[in-house]
Formats: C-alpha cells, structure tokens, sequence
C-alpha cells in the first residue's frame, strides 16, 4: 500500500511535504495527514528528498574558490566593519535533536542538559551558509569540530590566500583564525575589537535566518540519528538558494524564538587566554598594530 500511494504523489508534491516537515515541528504523522498520505509513506518521501537536497551542498554551500572571489567578499566585510583580509566567520549552533540511544547516548547530551548536534558552519558578510560539518554530538567543544574539519585543514594548507577567518574566544588564535583580545587597553586595540565583533556577528545572524526558515531545526528533529545530518546539509542548502533569490526573512514565533535563544546559549565560549597568545598571536598582533593603529 505504501508503494502505491509513494508512486501516486507527484514530485512537487513530495517536495512540498518535505518543506512543511522542515517548517513545522517534526511529527512525521501530522505531515503525512496534512498530505493525506500514510506515515510510512511521508517517512520514505522526507527521507529521499533529504538526500537529493543534501546532495546538492556542493553547488550551494562552498568557500571562494579563487582569487576574485576572496578578493570580493574579503571588499565586502572589510566595507561591513573596516576588518581586513576576512573571508567568513565561524562558529557552532546546536540542532536539537531526540536521544539517539545505545550507549553513546549521552555524548549528545550538551551543557543544557538535552540532546543536540554541534553543528559548526561559517558565514559570509550575505549570512550564507560557506561551509559545515554536522556530525559531532553535543557534547563536543567548538575548538575540537574546528580542528578535526576539512575547513580546518585547507585553511592550514593556506588556500585561501591571504584570507583568514575570524572566531570567537573559544578558538585558538592563529595566522587564518583570528580571535577577540582579552583585555583591549589601547585606542588601537579596542577599534580592533569592536570589529572584530561586528564582523563575526554575521554567523549569530546567519543561525537565526537560518532556524526561523527552518523551525524543525529549532524545535527539535524527531528522528533517528542516522537522518538528521543530511536534514540539517539540506535545510543549509535552501537557506542559501533563499538568500540567493532574495527570499524574505519569515517571521518568527514566540515559541520558536524561545528555542532559538536556548540553542545560543548553549555554546557560551570566554575568551581562552591559555590558547590565544603568544605563539599563534602575530598575525593579530600586525593588525591591531599597523592596521587598526592607522586610524587612530
């Protein structure tokens, strides 16, 4: 029965079951008797078309490939909050997500005390979606996704040029990843700042575009581990056609804002001296120094 009512339901409209999964709170039965389709047979559409979405990441989610395109967005954030060389900001979301089971389970259980995947992306100045990794648990820190990413290891291969990407306290510094001061003392040192922070700002703003478009990935994906991560590479996929086609922002909720603000509390990084001076520090040093001391 499943089969036949799977071949009865066209292919936009399983495209459209599957974007009212995305926006609605993830009960797979509510969206196959909104389409008046079984639960099995919503299962078997969301599940393929997660799949052919995800698989389009490569075309829709990407790094500037070559000089003209570093050149042009590091233009764009550097009109955006006068911060040089920047190609993107980077930082990790957390995806609710039901306890997967088995005994890893509470590897996924992060400081909040639920259940989630740390996703790690980073955005350009357009609150587009450049790179992401959606696999870790949790509990993991922002530092060890970083360090163990392809990202990660491209930067340190140096094949973005010059370009360099700019983190929160919770990253250590280093010649591409530049990081807040701990203390600002100088006129210099807090213009660095200050921009640093309003460049980076564009990843938190990304998130909230993002899970508003999105809500399942706020409210919570109700499904069995092994789909979630090509859900949350899919929802990343239409996120950035959105913004490409100049999609309006939805609005939100209060109950989706709620959830939201939970899942951007979850990943609350100080500033880590131990991991933020000294060896890695020169780039930064060159340009609170030279750069931001110019315009003082």
């Amino acid at each position: 029965m499943s089969r036949m009512l799977n071949r009865a339901v066209t292919a936009e409209q399983q495209l459209l079951l599957t974007l009212r999964f995305y926006a609605s709170d993830a009960y797979l039965i509510n969206v196959g008797e909104l389409f008046g389709i079984h639960y099995s047979t919503a299962s078997n559409i969301i599940k393929k078309m997660n799949i052919a979405l995800a698989r389009l990441r490569p075309q829709f989610i990407k790094m500037p490939s070559n000089a003209n395109e570093i050149s042009d967005v590091q233009n764009r954030f550097y009109l955006k909050a006068k911060f040089p060389r920047c190609i993107g900001a980077i930082d990790c979301t957390h995806i609710k997500i039901s306890s997967p089971g088995g005994e890893n389970a509470e590897n996924y259980r992060n400081r909040k005390n639920f259940f989630s995947i740390n996703v790690q992306t980073i955005s350009d100045d357009k609150l587009m979606i450049q790179d992401i990794v959606a696999r870790w648990p949790g509990s993991s820190h922002d530092s060890t996704v970083f360090f163990n990413s392809s990202i990660c290891r491209r930067l340190e291969a140096g094949e973005f040029g010059n370009g360099l990407i700019v983190g929160d306290g919770g990253y250590a510094v280093k010649n591409y990843l530049i990081t807040p001061l701990l203390n600002p003392v100088t006129r210099a040192e807090h213009l660095f700042q200050e921009s640093q922070i309003r460049t980076r700002n564009v990843v938190k703003r990304s998130y909230g575009v993002w899970k508003r478009r999105f809500p399942v990935l706020s409210l919570g994906i109700r499904l069995h581990i092994s789909k979630v991560e090509a859900i949350i590479i899919a929802t990343a996929v239409l996120h950035n056609i959105a913004i490409l086609q100049k999609e309006d922002t939805p609005p939100t909720t209060q109950e989706i804002q709620k959830q939201i603000n939970l899942m951007n509390s979850v990943n609350i990084n100080v500033i880590n001296e131990n991991v933020n001076n000294h060896t890695n520090d020169r780039t930064r040093s060159t340009m609170v120094l030279r750069h931001f001391g110019g315009m003082c």
